[in-house]
């Protein structure tokens, strides 16, 4: 099976929920996905491909709270690389950056470790979605304030109609538009 063939696959277990987190949201859930283990199986190995063929040569993935979690561990295991987490303020101990950002409902302030990135590793950001751009707007300006080079925002859906893309000055990869 190719990978235009594994993504219909996926696509077709994304759960789809009107009216989510408030009304006149529609909400793509990567839940749908991950509880089909062909779907599971399917998207490690279309993100894997990617990461291999676009960014051999990253040191390290980072990924949003929560659902990137799921995601930059795994790929980091295969590929050899190490892992850090973006997380929401007050999660993280030790010293921390942090960013505050706006989402498509509201607004947050994410923060990472200080010490998670060395000056001048090449970063991969992982997460579920691109929506207004807002969460991995902030996730860049924390890589960069740790010193970090942010080689690719990698997503497996994105709304494009919300052109989140906009807001983002580096190399953005979505698997699945709507």
């Amino acid at each position: 099976m190719n990978s235009e063939q594994k993504l219909e696959y996926i696509n077709q277990h994304i759960g789809v929920y009107p009216d989510f987190p408030k009304k006149g949201i529609l909400f793509r859930d990567i839940f749908g996905a991950l509880t089909d283990a062909t779907a599971c199986q399917y998207l490690k190995e279309v993100l894997l491909e990617h990461v291999r063929k676009t960014n051999p040569n990253i040191d390290i993935i980072v990924g949003l709270e929560s659902r990137g979690f799921l995601f930059n561990l795994m790929l980091a295991a295969e590929l050899g690389v190490g892992c850090a987490p973006i997380r929401k303020k007050g999660k993280l101990p030790g010293e921390c950056v942090s960013v505050e950002y706006t989402l498509e409902y509201g607004s947050d302030i994410f923060e990472m470790q200080k010490t998670a990135i060395k000056p001048g590793q090449k970063v991969l950001i992982i997460d579920d979605l691109l929506a207004t751009g807002g969460s991995l707007s902030a996730a860049v300006e924390l890589v960069r304030k740790a010193g970090g080079e942010v080689v690719q925002c990698l997503v497996v859906m994105e709304l494009a109609f919300l052109e989140g893309r906009k807001k983002l000055d580096v190399d953005v990869h979505s698997l699945l538009k709507y």
